[in-house]
């Protein structure tokens, strides 16, 4: 979360496409078998805005120069906004221009009809071939929309000051549809501490569909959700850079069944989570507050062993700050040096309000790391080294962090939260070591088939609560699977070593 700039420049794009000779290449087998074989498509070079109905299909390649701008928006150009409407059928590749940072950006009324298959998912990546892609090889993909945000005024330019702007009254606006979308190599810098996002959402509204989407090896944040009240599921945040899932300014949507997987080296300088959530930058009481719900989420943060060195930029498997109201239930949270972080004053005193909530939690360390599971030193296990304490691959952690220490309210501190968080009608767990809760190792590995399913037995399998949640798939399981592995035949695990095109 960083703030937001607000309304400033206007500017008129104009839209042009080229087709570029058709692109011969020495076909290569595939690492996946829904990347289909594109070696001899027209490359469609796009730029600027594109309004009215535009298709773009399974037998081209599109390449995004700059800022592609679907539809105007009455902040840019002062006159009634101009739609666009841009429809992408199911197995088409998208590419960024790696040198102009190529971004895909829906503008307030415009609509993206992105609808994959399980077969055929839509392909958003790095133009740059294998063994050479990077994070930031291209912007990301931005949805702007009329629904509601806390920022003053209610309409904001996402953060970089590239004029998307976002916000309205209209709670159930419609930017359109992604399903079975993958967003790839992702994320640019557009000024110190300001990026687009792998997919950044600017008050989009509940009428809009998100689910089955995959952002994998993001510069930036894997989701953010700057406002709005659209509902996503079946999410996968995949070895990114900075958070996973990061809410800011009023988001209230539900989100249902997401999977965060970290790599041990890809941490970012500001500090990478899995949960990164305020109410603002300022921490205030603005309207509507931060609170969305999650339910069924696994995150994996990178430290898979107690020798795995991992960055020292990773921190929390959930930062909780800024006086955000979020409500996380029925999740797995493990692999980080910290996991839970109710941070600030007025953050803290939601949650003993009742307002910021963490129900049917599994809350997990890393055997060995240390004496807790985090890196911290304390109890000497026999099977350790003689001098117990010393624990390689710092940060040290703990399962719970505090910055609040003497408020008259309870909880207070690192004691009194981790005793809130075990209040008992809450049936939240805490597990020294992962391998307790019955997940596969390979869910950390860097393999072309992961296993993400719970192992048979595994406590995840059953123990899920509903209670109270409304608009929610009510099962059994804790965490992002029961037994049906949901990311098959769609997702890509090593994106890098595909030959696209």
């Amino acid at each position: 979360m960083k703030i937001k700039k607000f309304l400033v420049s206007l500017v008129v794009l104009a839209f042009s496409a080229s087709v570029i000779t058709s692109c011969k290449k020495d076909k290569e087998e595939d690492n996946n078998n829904n990347n289909n074989n594109n070696s001899e498509k027209q490359i469609v070079e796009v730029s600027g805005t594109i309004t009215g109905e535009v298709r773009w299909t399974e037998d081209k390649i599109y390449l995004l120069k700059g800022y592609v701008r679907v539809g105007t928006d009455p902040s840019l150009t002062g006159q009634p906004t101009a739609t666009g409407t841009l429809r992408i059928d199911p197995g088409t590749l998208v590419i960024g221009d790696r040198e102009t940072k190529g971004t895909l950006i829906i503008q307030r009324g415009s609509k993206i009809l992105a609808e994959g298959t399980k077969e055929k998912p839509i392909i958003m990546t790095s133009e740059r071939p294998v063994g050479l892609k990077e994070p930031g090889d291209w912007g990301g993909l931005v949805m702007c929309g009329f629904a509601r945000n806390n920022n003053p005024g209610g309409v904001a330019e996402l953060e970089g000051g590239y004029a998307a702007y976002h916000g309205g009254t209209n709670d159930d606006d419609d930017s359109g549809i992604l399903k079975y979308v993958r967003i790839e190599y992702a994320g640019i810098p557009i000024n110190p501490n300001q990026e687009v996002n792998s997919l950044t959402m600017g008050s989009v509204g509940r009428g809009t569909v998100i689910e089955y989407v995959a952002c994998t090896y993001g510069l930036d944040d894997a989701f953010e959700w700057f406002g709005g009240t659209v509902n996503c599921n079946n999410l996968i945040a995949y070895r990114g850079l900075d958070d996973d899932l990061d809410c800011d300014n009023g988001f209230t949507g539900n989100v249902q069944f997401t999977l965060c997987i970290r790599d041990r080296s890809l941490a970012d300088q500001s500090g990478s989570n899995g949960f990164e959530v305020d109410n603002d930058g300022g921490g205030t009481n603005a309207t509507p507050i931060t609170a969305p719900t999650f339910s069924n989420v696994t995150i994996i943060g990178p430290k898979a062993t107690r020798e795995t060195p991992i960055s020292l930029q990773f921190q929390h498997a959930a930062h909780l700050r800024r006086n955000t109201q979020i409500k996380i239930h029925n999740s797995l949270l493990t692999g980080y040096p910290f996991g839970i972080y109710i941070d600030g004053a007025n953050t803290t005193q939601g949650a003993a309000n009742g307002q910021l909530v963490l129900k049917n939690i599994v809350l997990a360390g890393v055997e060995h790391w240390g004496g807790n599971g985090y890196g911290s030193a304390g109890t000497i296990y026999t099977d350790a080294p003689a001098n117990g304490d010393q624990h390689p691959n710092t940060p040290r952690g703990a399962a719970f962090r505090s910055n609040v220490d003497s408020l008259n309210m309870a909880p207070f501190g690192v004691a009194g939260l981790e005793n809130w968080f075990r209040t008992p009608s809450f049936n939240n767990q805490v597990l020294d070591k992962w391998q307790d809760v019955g997940i596969d190792a390979s869910i950390f590995e860097l393999t072309n088939n992961p296993k993400v399913t719970p192992n048979a037995g595994s406590i995840l399998l059953q123990g899920a609560d509903f209670s109270g949640l409304n608009g929610f798939q009510n099962v059994s399981f804790r965490g992002a699977f029961g037994t049906e592995n949901w990311t098959e035949g769609w997702m890509n695990w090593i994106p890098g070593a595909t030959k696209y095109y």
